[in-house]
């Protein structure tokens, strides 16, 4: 949960100080909880990938790690393979995605009871995206016999118990929604059912951000709102994502990126830059949890992590 807003003195300190938030950062004595996603490898080289990437992150000891469930379900086994490992491998704790699509509710309960056997003690529930070639973005038709929304995987998942439930939320409204209290009225009623924190889709303007962050705490939700932060390299990728998912793509952005298409290391620079400036003024904001979605990559998130205060503890 975000931080009580700064005091008109405080403010006016940080308006006067030669700093910028990203200097400013990590110098609180309080170190920000971090969250990491990752998603289930398809091949023994993006399996090495995968691990060298954990094996990089975890000594910041981040609060959890997720694990993404594909479109329809496609990758379910691969989902629980990844997560039984970084629980017998790693002391990391895992919490695995678990999506309403192409499943039975009989088969969500019963995934829900492999997991508690497993030791697997968080959820992260989603929807989900719809199956076959219209995949992200594409209409979404829930089952007869399976949880028609987010919210009916919520309160079956608070039924079996044992279990902390993490929600998405959308600061620039889902590309599905009629509107952001549409939006809040849903993650209300996820609430409701049992959803113990929210993480955002990734988003670039801040200023959104916070205006949904407002609304949200205005209509009595009280739960957790953490960032969901995603470094792009790859720009392309990024307006094709975007547009699924309604993450707007600021102009800025797009002219910081413009003529790099062969030019990967300024690329990364600029992604880690543009990341560590929004965490640096969100924890100005308060904020003191964030979550990135890694894409199986460690290099940026770890120096985002250290920019923020998160730094491996010394022997």
């Amino acid at each position: 949960m975000s931080a009580p807003a700064l005091s008109l003195a405080d403010a006016r300190a940080l308006l006067l100080s030669p700093l910028g938030p990203v200097a400013r950062a990590g110098r609180d004595a309080s170190r920000p909880r971090v969250s990491f996603e990752f998603f289930p490898p398809k091949s023994d080289e993006a399996e090495a990938g995968l691990w060298k990437a954990v094996s990089r992150l975890a000594p910041l000891k981040p609060d959890f790690v997720s694990v993404t469930y594909g479109a329809g379900g496609s990758t379910r086994e691969r989902t629980h393979r990844t997560v039984a490992r970084i629980l017998a491998e790693t002391d990391l704790k895992p919490a695995a995605h678990l999506t309403c699509v192409e499943a039975t509710r009989a088969e969500i309960d019963a995934v829900l009871l492999d997991y508690k056997a497993a030791g697997v003690r968080h959820i992260v529930a989603l929807r989900g995206d719809p199956p076959g070639a219209t995949g992200i973005g594409g209409a979404y038709v829930p089952r007869a016999d399976g949880h028609a929304n987010a919210t009916e995987l919520t309160a079956a998942i608070a039924r079996i118990g044992g279990f902390e439930i993490t929600v998405g939320a959308y600061p620039e409204k889902h590309p599905e929604s009629p509107s952001i209290d549409h939006d809040i009225d849903v993650l209300k009623a996820k609430v409701d059912a049992g959803a113990t924190r929210a993480i955002t889709q990734f988003f670039f303007d801040i200023d959104a951000f916070l205006r949904f962050r407002d609304r949200v705490r205005t209509a009595g939700i009280g739960i957790p709102l953490i960032p969901g932060i995603m470094p792009v390299t790859n720009f392309a990728g990024l307006k094709r994502m975007s547009a699924t998912c309604g993450a707007s793509v600021p102009d800025w952005l797009q002219a910081h990126f413009d003529g790099l298409d062969g030019d990967p290391e300024t690329r990364k620079l600029l992604a880690a830059s543009v990341a560590a400036e929004t965490c640096a003024r969100l924890q100005e904001e308060g904020f003191q949890d964030f979550h990135f979605y890694t894409l199986n990559r460690a290099d940026l998130v770890y120096a985002i992590c250290r920019v923020l205060g998160v730094r491996e503890a010394r022997a």
